[in-house]
């Protein structure tokens, strides 16, 4: 039986899992895969990756970023109908449902390909008496995701692409019943140019 292994550092880790979940496809009841349930090994290995990855995708210019973002929403786009059909054979959605939550969640990653604009700052002359108030922008380090099993694709997309995008580095735990999309949206996010951690 196919095991859902974990998307850490640019791949996927295979484990020998301590503890396992099953995975099923709701609309014939079978089980389909299972899936490793993470170790506080596996999220600190995660995290550290994270951490790592912080520094140098943090000195990015917000350019280079957005080109990361414009390739992403590129290949979520030409990948679409797979993205769907993963959706549908482990959420239960049927496949249009799951097409329309991909939609919301790619209006965020538009958004995100204007990061350069977006994190403009702010300066304001003489708010007081010989007095200038000025706003910077700045990424802050590695942020997270806890997302549940009803919007696999969708609620994830409202975390992770303004984070990247801003600079961040991002860890994100999918919910165990319909984890396959997660690790599908990760190898596009490498193959658009994203790197490692």
């Amino acid at each position: 039986m196919r095991t859902i292994n974990h998307w850490i550092n640019g791949e996927i880790v295979p484990t020998s899992a301590e503890r396992t979940g099953a995975v099923y496809d709701p609309a014939t009841g079978q089980q389909t895969a299972q899936v490793a349930y993470a170790t506080g090994d596996d999220v600190d290995a995660a995290v550290k990756a994270a951490q790592a990855a912080y520094p140098a995708w943090r000195d990015t210019s917000t350019v280079k970023r957005a080109r990361v973002m414009f390739k992403f929403l590129e290949l979520l786009q030409r990948n679409r109908d797979e993205l769907a059909r993963i959706i549908a054979s482990e959420h239960g959605k049927v496949v249009p449902d799951a097409a329309g939550e991909i939609q919301r969640g790619l209006e965020v990653v538009e958004v995100a390909t204007g990061i350069p604009h977006l994190l403009k700052g702010d300066f304001s002359e003489n708010v007081s008496t010989e007095v200038d108030l000025y706003s910077i922008r700045q990424p802050v380090g590695v942020a997270a995701g806890i997302t549940p099993f009803n919007f696999p694709i969708m609620v994830p997309m409202w975390m992770h692409p303004m984070a990247i995008a801003t600079g961040n580095t991002f860890v994100l735990k999918p919910s165990e019943r319909d984890p396959s999309v997660s690790n599908f949206v990760a190898r596009l996010y490498a193959e658009a140019g994203l790197p490692d951690g």
